[in-house]
């Protein structure tokens, strides 16, 4: 089975531009950070600072709202107690209950900038209609391009232009009433709700970015997964049709060669030892075999037998095991195998294993006529597009599952034999046909492979 391949980190890129007021754009679940290269010793505690924090933000988002709010309303406070306000203020006289009422609007609301941005700047916007109509113009009315981040990062974009409005309307009909305030504050807030709208764009760009990589990321490891099961249940299925056909033929052969030779055994001793050197004989063929399949799929064994696989070139030696084991075969070929195209390795396998299986199950499942003996037929043809193979025999039985195409009889299931051939047929085009004689009786299996230059 393959190696499971490593897929790049996409999380990495989850390097977020932080809002003015906190960390918003939050890095999918489990996000981890690093590059290709091993980053310097500060490089990797920022990092970890930030991954730490963003996931306590994840896990307690009101307490973070709480502390950022906390702390933006303790410097609007400190503006005011400093008398900060007053080194911008056009008209200082305004009373000093009314800025401090006016810091505290802007600076409280912030608890609900992620959830409820737009309510957030609705209800600042009297007050910074009050804020520039006194002529405070406290700072703390820089705090409403805060939920206007949130706005162009969280919202559909269309509500920017409804943010932008809200923000800037109350500045301009302040501004009528006090000479020199259009460049002042409604020029300053112009430029602020463009820089946070672009920033706010740029940072959900990149988390969009950031979670797509992700989501392909781990629709990447489900496919690769799930290729490796289908991989692995081909191979399963691969080693349990070898393993059907090597045993399920030899063990065959061999019961067939145990009957016939208990059978002898009181008439004529000399063939029950033919029978049992027979038997011999097929018992080490098969072990053989075992061995070697088995050798070649263990990991702790590289030097493994790994002989070719049975060839055309290896029927005859199987027709006359079968034959020793008491079916007389008869083998027809017509034309003349590999022109003008060479039969593949492959397709000589499949070949080979259809006849192997179409005479096992004749030894294993057929009975004689009434009137003949038992016996079976190998009719090869060989053609410029094609290989047919067609085994016959004579014999009658319920044991073996006839072909759903052949004859309506429902069945159960189809014996594994024949599935068996049907998937190796399968795998290079070719038609598996498998039923019953209707003529004289018997069963019989018909192989079409297609040669590889002219697939069907």
């Amino acid at each position: 089975m393959p190696d499971r391949p490593s897929l790049p980190d996409p999380r990495r890129e989850n390097e977020q531009v932080t809002d003015l007021a906190t960390t918003d754009a939050r890095p999918p679940a489990g996000a981890a950070t690093g590059s290709g290269t091993s980053p310097a010793p500060l490089t990797r505690a920022i990092r970890s600072g930030l991954d730490r924090l963003r996931a306590y933000d994840r896990r307690r988002p009101l307490v973070w709202d709480t502390a950022v709010t906390a702390f933006w309303t303790v410097a609007a406070v400190l503006d005011y107690t400093s008398g900060g306000w007053r080194t911008v203020a056009r008209d200082v006289t305004a009373p000093e209950s009314l800025v401090l009422l006016m810091s505290l609007c802007f600076s409280l609301p912030l608890v609900l900038r992620r959830r409820h941005p737009m309510a957030v700047l609705l209800l600042m916007a009297p007050v910074s209609l009050v804020n520039v109509w006194t002529g405070a113009v406290v700072q703390a009315a820089l705090l409403q391009l805060i939920p206007a981040f949130q706005i162009a990062l969280r919202l559909p974009l269309r509500r920017l232009a409804a943010a932008g409005l809200v923000l800037c309307a109350p500045v301009a009909a302040g501004a009528a009433r006090i000479p020199g305030m259009w460049d002042q504050q409604l020029v300053s807030y112009l430029w602020g709700f463009v820089f946070v709208a672009l920033l706010g764009i740029a940072v959900r760009t990149r988390r969009d970015y950031t979670e797509a990589l992700v989501e392909r990321t781990h629709r990447l490891e489900h496919e690769r997964d799930q290729q490796a099961r289908l991989a692995a249940a081909a191979e399963r299925t691969r080693i349990a049709r070898e393993m059907h056909d090597i045993i399920g033929h030899n063990l065959s052969v061999i019961t067939g060669l145990a009957d016939g030779g208990a059978y002898a055994a009181a008439k004529s001793p000399e063939r029950a030892t033919q029978a049992l050197d027979a038997i011999g004989t097929t018992s080490r063929e098969a072990l053989s075999e075992l061995r070697r399949l088995l050798g070649f799929l263990r990991d702790d064994h590289p030097d493994a037998d790994r002989a070719p696989q049975p060839t055309l070139d290896d029927l005859t030696p199987l027709i006359e095991r079968v034959r020793r084991a008491g079916l007389p075969v008869h083998l027809e070929t017509h034309g003349e195998p590999g022109r003008p195209t060479p039969l593949t390795p492959g397709r000589q396998l499949t070949v080979y294993r259809v006849v192997q299986e179409s005479l096992t199950n004749t030894l294993k499942h057929a009975s004689p006529p009434t009137d003949a003996p038992l016996s079976a037929t190998v009719t090869l043809t060989y053609t410029p597009t094609h290989v047919d193979a067609r085994i016959t025999d004579t014999g009658t039985g319920t044991g073996r599952a006839p072909d759903a195409q052949d004859t309506p009889t429902p069945t159960p299931t189809p014996a594994q034999g024949i599935m068996g051939m049907r998937e190796r047929a399968a795998l290079y085009n070719g038609t598996i046909q498998a039923g019953p004689l209707p003529a004289h009786g018997g069963w019989h299996i018909h192989l079409r492979l297609p040669l590889e230059d002219h697939p069907q």
